[in-house]
């Protein structure tokens, strides 16, 4: 411990004697001097010895240099520092120097040097921080030799800094109010290791800029509405069948009840985290605010994963989820729904213990199963409701949904019913997901009889390679995604960010030309940017994927009384549930383009959907906010 602080005081030592740092930009091609103290200019370098530090601990021989710290001679050795010895002269380390990259032009515009504690530093003009707050190792040489050189380059990959040089670089053409830069670098720097959260505010700051621009007063509204109103985080003790004691962490946030009580998912899944429960609560806050109802969002659920459980064991941990969760539930506070790896089973045991601990049984639960809450229909709302708005976007472009071949992810209840409508209009769905293992494709498309029997293997937990056995034309692909098959439109019905950049590029040649959202924020930034470029028109799953509230209300109101009841009239109860259906889509579809008209997103422009759903449910939103008071 004691010669770690010896070697880093005689860094400090080093640096101090340092009587200017400068950083030479050069032409693109040229070599440019990150280091600390005399460098390429100073014509002492180059006959000065350099002095190493050898480690400790045991190193092989190809990390070795990696480990070292970097001295200049004119540093004397005296009696402490014995230990070091001179490097030898056939080893002399050179001064490491980076080349210019092309790539990164833009960025050092921006950059600076200055002091900070008694060290130099490499600062971003733009936010006015150094690539040290972005590592874990404080000096910046982790798995480095210049650690300089990749601090900044760490930062600037950072969604904090990429933010920020958005902005600057927009500035050139408009200038900001002061008041609205910082509400982003701020929302950004709140909790920076929040990815899903922090990427699903940047695509929504994104849209706003006009709003913000138009009114500043925005953006205290903003800021506001990006801290939940509420964020439950326990721990879910729970016992398996052979007695042993296990520990999940559980997730509740309210994010928003300017609007209404709020309404959102429960996600039982090994991924779930903090971040994921905040986007989720966002988003659902926006999509709730864009639907004609009055509901505000929510989102959480549980690391705990059901695959692989028995019925015991899922019963068991859903009372334990629910011990700590029901204080912050009902009818007129919260309403939680189904969700990823939550179906109408573990519904069933939350709401159960939900009734044994309140005492009242409130329906104040959505699911399938009408006997104890929700509507018979509301697992195909959201998948029917997707296909309805891809038919309002089709519609705008004089086409049709019959005919076209249609990939979807995902294999899950929004899915099946997106095959399902797919069918019933005429398109042709060919493909669907395996959880996260692959694809199925058949290229004749999925017809009642194929997607029951993939609904079979589902239930038996099998692999979909059982669908080849009676359907041998059809393929199944291992360890990939669907979206280089040829189609015209796609629809994401897995989880987040499951398109990435190259499953963008593949859907662009595979001649897609639509992609309508089943699920939250199914793209990554880098996708988005492609689709963008390449002019495919995206519909927002806060649009696309709001059957679900639809439904929702239904469950509120006394028209739930048509959804629910014997088996008698089904067709005419579909047909008015439907009907009711459609009308949401068609409000959240016109509600979406007349913001996105009103701010100046063109029709032609392929993400005028996603901008004006954003701009809609946040000016909802905020006017409530404003009547309603800082509260």
């Amino acid at each position: 411990m004691n010669s770690s602080i010896d070697e880093i005081t005689l860094l400090h030592q080093a640096q101090a004697r340092a009587t200017a740092h400068h950083m030479v930009v050069r032409g693109i091609g040229e070599e440019i001097d990150l280091e600390i103290g005399p460098g390429d200019d100073d014509p002492t370098f180059s006959s000065t010895t350099l002095v190493v530090v050898p480690t400790h601990e045991s190193v092989t021989p190809d990390d070795q240099d990696d480990h070292k710290q970097i001295l200049l001679a004119s540093q004397v050795p005296t009696d402490d520092q014995s230990q070091l010895v001179k490097a030898p002269q056939g080893k002399r380390k050179k001064k490491v120097v980076k080349k210019w990259r092309e790539e990164w032009a833009d960025t050092y515009k921006w950059a600076y040097v200055d002091m900070h504690e008694g060290t130099a530093r490499i600062f971003c003009s733009v936010c006015r921080e150094y690539g040290r707050k972005h590592r874990r190792n404080p000096y910046g040489n982790e798995g480095s030799r210049n650690m300089q050189m990749s601090a900044l380059e760490e930062h600037n990959n950072s969604l904090l800094h990429k933010e920020a040089l958005r902005l600057q670089t927009a500035s050139k053409d408009k200038v900001l109010p002061v008041v609205d830069r910082p509400v982003y670098v701020k929302v950004l720097r709140r909790d920076p290791h929040e990815v899903e959260f922090m990427q699903s505010v940047q695509e929504v700051v994104h849209s706003l800029e006009p709003v913000l621009l138009k009114n500043s007063h925005y953006v205290h509204i903003l800021e506001r509405l990006l801290e939940p109103e509420r964020a439950v985080f326990f721990r879910v003790p729970w016992v398996d069948d052979r007695g042993e004691p296990h520990v999940n962490r559980g997730f509740r946030v309210q994010f928003s009840q300017v609007l209404g009580p709020c309404r959102g998912g429960l996600r039982f899944h090994p991924s779930m985290n903090l971040s994921i429960a905040k986007f989720l609560g966002f988003e659902q806050t926006l999509k709730n605010a864009l639907s004609p109802y009055k509901f505000g969002g929510a989102g959480g659920g549980s690391d705990f994963d059901p695959k692989g459980k028995s019925e015991t064991e899922i019963m068991r941990f859903c009372q334990s989820f629910m011990d700590e969760l029901y204080k912050y539930l009902g009818p007129d506070q919260d309403l939680p729904a189904e969700d990823m790896g939550v179906g109408p089973r573990e519904m069933g045991y939350l709401f159960g213990q939900y009734r044994r601990l309140t005492g009242h049984f409130q329906g104040s639960f959505t699911g399938p199963k009408i006997f104890w809450s929700g509507s018979s229909l509301r697992t195909e709302a959201t998948g029917y409701g997707l296909v309805f708005f891809a038919r309002l976007i089709l519609a705008e472009m004089n086409k049709e949904l019959k005919g076209l071949r249609c990939a979807v992810s995902g294999s899950g209840k929004i899915a099946m019913h997106v095959l399902e409508k797919l069918h019933s209009c005429g398109a042709i769905p060919i493909t669907i997901s395996a959880d996260s293992k692959g694809y199925l494709l058949d290229e004749d498309g999925f017809d009642y009889m194929k997607i029951t029997l993939i609904r079979d293997i589902k239930l038996q937990q099998k692999s979909l390679r059982e669908y080849l056995k009676p359907n041998p034309r059809a393929k199944y692909f291992e360890d990939a995604k669907p979206w280089c098959e040829r189609c015209d439109i796609a629809f994401p019905c897995a989880s987040q960010n499951e398109i990435d950049q190259a499953d963008a590029i593949a859907l662009v040649n595979s001649g897609c030309r639509v992609l309508v959202e089943g699920s939250n924020m199914p793209c990554t930034p880098q996708a988005i940017d492609i689709l963008r470029k390449a002019k495919v028109l995206v519909a927002p799953a806060k649009a696309a994927s709001a059957g679900g509230v639809a439904v929702g209300e239904l469950e509120l109101s006394h028209e739930c009384n048509l959804m629910q009841g014997s088996s008698e009239g089904f067709d005419a109860k579909l047909q008015v549930f439907e009907a009711k259906l459609q009308e949401t889509m068609k409000q959240m579809y016109e509600r979406s383009v007349k913001a996105a008209s009103e701010y100046n997103y063109l029709k032609d422009n392929p993400e005028a959907l996603v901008h004006g759903g954003n701009i809609c449910a946040f000016l909802n939103i905020a006017h409530a906010m404003i009547d309603q008071g800082c509260v």
